[in-house]
């Protein structure tokens, strides 16, 4: 007897099977070096791991509260007041997430209503859009300046209307590499003052800014603050990308819609490495030096390729590298990334698949985030373009 499933009318009937699984599967099949996964192919520091276990073997494996352990939230409102000069409340302004992702999506959810509309700078993360229309809300797409990525605020102040919820702000910025700068944040704050609109900053790889430059956080600007709700990253930071674990921060009263949301698509985050966390960050030395060991392999990376037909983009935060490959091809980004893998053994992600509409530009995005020898090996590949 045949059973039939129900047939079901798709929530997100666009969304198929994304390039970095395809391409992570390619490299797999061909043995190419993957520097098209946007995580570290290295451990985190022992003692983050001898903290989780003392955690667990201490007994703390049953929930913690919804908005996460207190000593966790005391040490990120540490740490944004340290660096960044705006000290949030960590009993009322501050909540773990399962992730910069969950984060994402539950703002959007907490804070966007049916017909609303939500501004997103393009390239971008491929959640953004997705969490919008889970909400009903509608992606109003507006691309950053080609060639250079930066913010065009005359086409962000056109776009800006009436039923604009959100504006989603990523520094640094993902798949570019480029920052904001404090005059830019100066400049969203003025578009934005005679508005209602939020502003979603999704600050993840906030630790990963080069060249002396600081990371213009939204918490740096108080105008700014006022609007926004802060995501980060502890599996970015700590090099721990699969425990999904991040963090909010936001005004109590934007925080506390975001929490109605939190505790019913969530409720709280793990235990014991919440725990750890907060030993851990004790020591503010392993975050502070992140740019620094960023750095070094950017610049062995970007001194690597420097010898190749490739032509080098500027990164100047996240630990993403991209390449114009017009001198080496005339292939699509997708087609020139599938022989990348196939034929010279590296993998890369194609910069079109961040545009809703896709976007051809011959570039592609490399991830530095690997021990030094997976970069020599790629760059040894790479040499033969």
């Amino acid at each position: 007897m045949n059973h039939r499933t129900p047939a079901v009318e798709s929530r997100l009937p666009h969304v198929g099977t994304t390039i970095f699984t395809v391409m992570s599967a390619l490299a797999q099949e061909h043995g190419a070096v993957n520097l098209g996964q946007g995580f570290p192919d290295f451990d985190c520091d022992p003692k983050l791991v001898d903290e989780v276990t003392r955690a667990m073997r201490s007994g703390l494996n049953q929930y913690p509260p919804m908005t996460g352990v207190p000593a966790l939230r005391e040490a990120v409102a540490d740490k944004i007041a340290t660096l960044y000069g705006h000290r949030y409340d960590a009993a009322s302004e501050i909540t773990i997430t399962a992730g910069a992702t969950q984060a994402i999506i539950t703002s959007i959810l907490a804070t966007v209503h049916p017909g609303d509309e939500v501004i997103v700078l393009e390239p971008c993360y491929d959640s953004y859009e997705p969490s919008i229309t889970l909400a009903g809300g509608r992606t109003v797409f507006v691309p950053l300046t080609p060639g250079t990525f930066r913010p065009d605020f005359d086409r962000i102040a056109a776009a800006l209307s009436p039923r604009t919820r959100a504006i989603l702000v990523n520094t640094p910025h993902n798949p570019s590499a480029t920052i904001w700068t404090a005059a830019d944040m100066q400049r969203l704050a003025e578009l934005l003052r005679p508005t209602d609109a939020l502003v979603i900053a999704d600050e993840v790889y906030e630790h990963m800014v080069y060249d002396g430059a600081p990371h213009e956080s939204v918490a740096r600007h108080p105008e700014l603050a006022a609007r926004s709700i802060l995501i980060s990253s502890f599996g970015k930071t700590y090099h721990v990308t699969g425990w999904k674990v991040g963090y909010v921060a936001a005004p109590a009263a934007l925080m506390a819609e975001f929490r109605k949301v939190h505790q019913f698509n969530v409720f709280t985050v793990n235990t014991p490495v919440q725990h750890a966390l907060a030993a851990y960050m004790a020591d503010p030395k392993p975050y502070l030096e992140l740019a620094a060991f960023y750095q070094r392999k950017r610049d062995l990376f970007r001194e690597g390729l420097a010898g190749t037909k490739l032509k080098l983009l500027p990164s100047t935060g996240s630990y993403f590298q991209c390449v114009d490959y017009s001198a080496v091809s005339d292939q699509t980004e997708v087609d020139f990334c599938r022989r990348l893998t196939t034929e010279v053994g590296v993998a890369a992600i194609p910069l079109s698949v961040f545009y809703e509409q896709g976007f051809e530009q011959r570039i592609v995005r490399f991830c530095f985030a690997k021990r030094d020898e997976t970069l020599q090996t790629a760059l040894d590949r790479l040499a033969r373009l």
